[in-house]
C-alpha cells in the first residue's frame, strides 16, 4: 500500500539533522535539484519516527543520529545517506553512502546530481518532470555557451570553441539567465544536467 502511494505521489525525501541551518540550506539544494521531490525535515529520530520513515525515498542523516540508532538505518542501508563534516574516509561510516556537507555550495549541487543520476538513471522510478521543465526554451545555441559554462569554461575559451566573439557570449549568457530566470552557476548547472545538455562526470 506505502509502495503504491510513493508511486504515485511526489518521492518524499528526509533530512534528519539537529542542525536546524544546515538542514534549511540542504533542503533548499535539493528542492532545486530536483524539484520534483517533496523534502521534509526533522531534528530527531523520533520526530522522523513518527512521520512513518517507509513513505520517504531517502533519508539524509547527521552523522551522529546514525549512531545512536544505528541498528535502524543498517537495516535501511540503501535509503540512508549520512551527512558527514570531512571528506577523510578513515572518519566516515563504512558501508553508508556518505555525503559531506562542509564544501562550496557548487560542490554540494554536483554531488546532490550525481546520486540522483546514479540512483535514478533517466529519470527511472521517479514521476514526470513537470512540462514547464521539459520545454525546450534556449536555442541550440545558448545551449552550446550554457553546456560550456557549467563545465567551468570563461567566456574566452567559450568565445574560442564556438569561433563567436566575446560580445556574443556574452549577449547569450544574458539572454540565458534572462530566460531562465537563474543567475548562479549552481543552479545552470542543475538546469543543464537535468535536460542532459551536459554529462554529470565533465562538470
Amino acid at each position: 500500500m506505502e509502495t503504491a502511494r510513493m508511486r504515485h505521489s511526489r518521492p518524499r525525501m528526509a533530512i534528519v539533522d539537529p542542525n536546524t541551518l544546515a538542514m534549511l540550506g540542504l533542503k533548499q539544494i535539493l528542492q532545486n535539484v530536483v524539484p520534483i521531490i517533496s523534502v521534509e525535515t526533522f531534528s530527531t529520530f523520533e520526530e522522523f519516527e513518527k512521520a512513518g520513515p517507509n513513505t520517504f525515498f531517502h533519508y539524509f542523516v547527521a552523522q551522529n543520529i546514525v549512531l545512536e540508532n544505528r541498528q535502524y538505518f543498517t537495516e535501511h542501508i540503501q535509503k540512508t545517506i549520512v551527512l558527514t563534516i570531512t571528506k577523510d574516509p578513515s572518519a566516515q561510516l563504512s558501508g553508508f553512502h556518505s555525503f559531506c556537507i562542509n564544501v562550496p555550495e557548487e560542490e554540494l549541487v554536483k554531488t546532490i546530481l550525481r546520486l540522483e543520476q546514479h540512483g535514478h538513471s533517466g529519470g527511472k522510478n521517479l514521476p514526470e518532470m513537470p512540462q514547464v521543465l521539459k520545454n525546450k526554451i534556449l536555442t541550440n545555441r545558448e545551449i552550446e555557451v550554457l553546456a560550456l559554462l557549467v563545465q567551468g569554461y570563461i567566456n574566452k575559451e567559450i568565445a574560442a570553441k564556438l569561433c563567436i566573439s566575446l560580445t556574443t557570449v556574452i549577449t547569450h549568457r544574458k539572454n540565458i539567465t534572462e530566460k531562465l530566470g537563474m543567475k548562479s552557476v549552481s543552479a545552470l548547472t542543475i538546469y543543464a544536467i537535468m535536460n542532459g545538455y551536459v554529462d554529470i562526470n565533465k562538470i
